[in-house]
């Protein structure tokens, strides 16, 4: 899938390249954001493309295919001047070379479960003297949040096939946020972590952010709770091409207070990637679960990682949802049902 993408990427630029002048389209795109006491963390995008349509009930593959594609062969604007808007304080930001923009604000009137901001239009931009605002949302922990979540998304709450590449290249492309599948019992797994929204989930994730509007919208249509969803860009070195690694880190030092739940599947490296931060934050991490889809089982990966972490902490690996909630249960991580 990432080959595909940044090829698609590529031939893109190749065809736009050059172009200027004023933008006709120019469209801020403020992803979910998530703050607390330390600080709040704004990502977006500008682009000069109108947006994305949204999914229907039984729209055919072609209406599929066609926004999916318009997903990744975007015009981004790099050197916008940005203000971005929350909690009483401001950050100016200028977009990179790919239209991403990452602010850092030190916020000091936030409300939980979410505080409502704005990302405008700092100063005139290639002839564009002013834009609408975009709406950003952040996710805040309530003072009665127990721990927060980190949790992959594909093969881990999104069923992808990451190990069957055309199985998966296929799904991406022509399944939309209403006919993709999420495995059975993790939204109200998910839920019941979430303790009615009190506890945050931060959706970390190797896909490219050209998917983000796609999969907050089939989060949102299967019922998981909403939280910021991390992704990365497959061209750039921006503000767009963190490591996964370092967004999960990002979620354990903006929330210093909460302990974390980490949670993935062992088709990729979620195993290796959640023991380093295990080793990094030894007194952060309650448990580790790893969802098994691997091909082969008996590979030996996931084990070899387990076999040499030396903190005491539940690395579990799980057959399904159910598993994974037995075990929450047995630590006191979800709360007992009347």
């Amino acid at each position: 899938m990432s080959r595909f993408a940044v090829a698609l990427e590529h031939a893109w630029e190749a065809a736009r390249r050059g172009r200027g002048g004023v933008p006709t389209d120019f469209r801020i795109e403020a992803y979910l954001g998530h703050g607390g006491p330390a600080r709040v963390v704004v990502r977006g995008r500008v682009l000069d493309d109108p947006p994305l349509s949204e999914a229907v009930e039984g729209e055919g593959v072609g209406a599929a295919l066609r926004r999916t594609l318009r997903g990744f062969l975007t015009d981004e604007l790099p050197g916008v001047p940005l203000r971005v808007e929350v909690g009483g304080a401001s950050a100016e930001v200028v977009s990179d070379a790919e239209g991403y923009f990452v602010a850092r604000l030190a916020a000091v009137d936030l409300t939980a479960p979410w505080t409502d901001g704005t990302v405008t239009l700092a100063a005139a931009y290639r002839g564009l003297e002013s834009a609408p605002p975009a709406p950003v949302r952040v996710r805040v922990p309530a003072p009665g949040a127990r721990f927060g979540v980190v949790s992959d998304i594909d093969d881990t709450v999104l069923q992808t096939g990451v190990q069957r590449a055309g199985l998966m290249l296929r799904q991406t492309l022509t399944g939309s946020a209403l006919t993709r599948t999420p495995f059975p019992g993790a939204a109200a797994l998910y839920r019941d972590l979430a303790d009615d929204d009190t506890n945050p989930f931060f959706y970390v994730s190797s896909s490219p952010w050209n998917l983000h509007a796609f999969l907050v919208a089939f989060l949102e249509h299967r019922g998981f709770p909403l939280g910021p969803v991390l992704l990365r860009d497959l061209l750039g070195a921006g503000g767009g091409r963190e490591p996964k690694h370092g967004r999960i880190r990002e979620a354990l030092t903006t929330h210093p207070d909460l302990p974390f739940v980490l949670i993935g599947d062992s088709g990729e490296r979620d195993p290796q990637v959640y023991a380093d931060v295990v080793r990094e934050f030894p007194d952060r991490i309650l448990a580790v679960y790893i969802r098994e889809v691997r091909l082969d089982p008996g590979d030996g990966r996931v084990e070899a990682v387990t076999d040499a972490l030396d903190h005491d902490v539940p690395f579990v690996l799980a057959a399904d949802s159910d598993a994974v909630r037995r075990h929450a249960e047995s630590i006191g991580l979800l709360r007992a049902r009347g």
